[in-house]
């Protein structure tokens, strides 16, 4: 298990980390997992043995159940809190009216306050911004996240699903004023889903801001179990392409790219999926989530998967973006800027 830097931070979390919505099972979040308090402890065990040290909840899983067993999954285990980084967010909704969701100040420090009497803890590790707010001003959102910071509350911010003009806006708020910046994003990337390449990975990488992966696996359709028409295993639940969205023909090309280099390393097309991921650059994490010891265990072992060069080239190859303006433009435009050898005198 590899520790990488968190951001602009001193802060190492391991290369997977534990998500935890499957924990729980209560109103929409049934059909995402019904895991119990111990199943949770036996996945939370198996993880931190394996050296996962990162752990990614939400206020909106399971209408709060999930943080509740998450903490509750420490404390049963014995694990010391300074062990582990606890990351959590905030943004949907948690209550009635108009009020109860979004990013306001105020809904914010309602938030914090709740995630952290369900979590039984003191502070947060990472907490952040689980939406963009189209209502809120930017500096608004800042600012509640500064004071929380100062107050001791939490100790890094980030965002998730957020576009990267707004991260730099609110990058360019924070430094202004000398607030906490967001050290990470939580964002969507797969091998069938390279879109966050276009901007967002050239904006983490110029402003050192650190990438947490979620359905690192397109909602279970890069294990390879499912047909074009969406249909698994038996006792699987039906994918209906819609979330997370993706390209068919391409994922499908993805797959097919995937298997023959499982059947070489011996592996299952999730961990060639996963593996794909450890090996770019930009990423920081990847969340895993499991129902199982078993899947967890098949996702850990990416981690051991070493692609080769020849490999990633043709994995590369098949998951291409079609170019995009105004990329094609820039990339046309470079091609006479690049660092050239210059001798006056010949």
């Amino acid at each position: 298990m590899r520790y990488l830097e968190l951001g602009r931070t001193g802060l190492f979390v391991s290369e997977l980390c534990l998500g935890t919505m499957t924990f729980g099972g209560r109103g929409y979040w049934t059909a995402i997992g019904q895991l119990d308090q111990g199943v949770a402890d036996s996945l939370v065990r198996r993880a931190v043995d394996a050296g996962i040290n990162f752990v990614d909840t939400a206020d909106v899983y399971s209408e709060g159940l999930s943080e509740e067993i998450t903490g509750r999954a420490l404390r049963n285990l014995g694990i010391e809190r300074s062990q582990v980084v606890l990351a959590t967010k905030v943004y949907g909704k948690v209550g009635p009216g108009p009020n109860g969701r979004g990013a306001s100040r105020g809904h914010i420090m309602d938030g914090v306050k709740a995630s952290l009497k369900r979590l039984g803890t003191d502070y947060i590790d990472l907490y952040q911004i689980h939406g963009l707010d189209k209502v809120t001003p930017v500096d608004e959102i800042v600012r509640a996240l500064e004071d929380l910071t100062r107050a001791g509350l939490v100790r890094y911010v980030g965002c998730s699903n957020w576009p990267a003009w707004q991260i730099m806006k609110a990058l360019g708020i924070a430094e202004r004023f000398g607030w906490s910046r967001f050290q990470s994003l939580q964002a969507y990337y797969t091998i069938a889903g390279r879109d966050l390449e276009r901007e967002l990975v050239l904006l983490l990488a110029d402003q050192k801001v650190g990438l947490m992966v979620w359905s690192p696996l397109a909602g279970g359709l890069l294990t390879g179990k499912y047909d074009r028409d969406g249909q698994g295993p038996t006792g699987a639940r039906r994918l209906d392409f819609d979330f997370p969205p993706v390209d068919r023909p391409r994922a499908f090309e993805c797959i097919d790219a995937m298997r023959p280099i499982a059947e070489a390393h011996g592996v299952s097309i999730a961990q060639v999926a996963l593996s794909w991921l450890l090996h770019q650059e930009q990423v920081t994490t990847v969340i895993i989530g499991a129902k199982s010891v078993e899947q967890l265990d098949d996702n850990l072992a990416a981690t051991r998967l070493r692609l080769s060069e020849a490999e990633l080239s043709r994995l590369n190859a098949v998951s291409a973006l079609p170019p995009e303006y105004p990329g094609w433009m820039i990339e046309r435009q470079s091609r006479d800027r690049r660092p050239v050898d210059f001798n006056p005198g010949s």
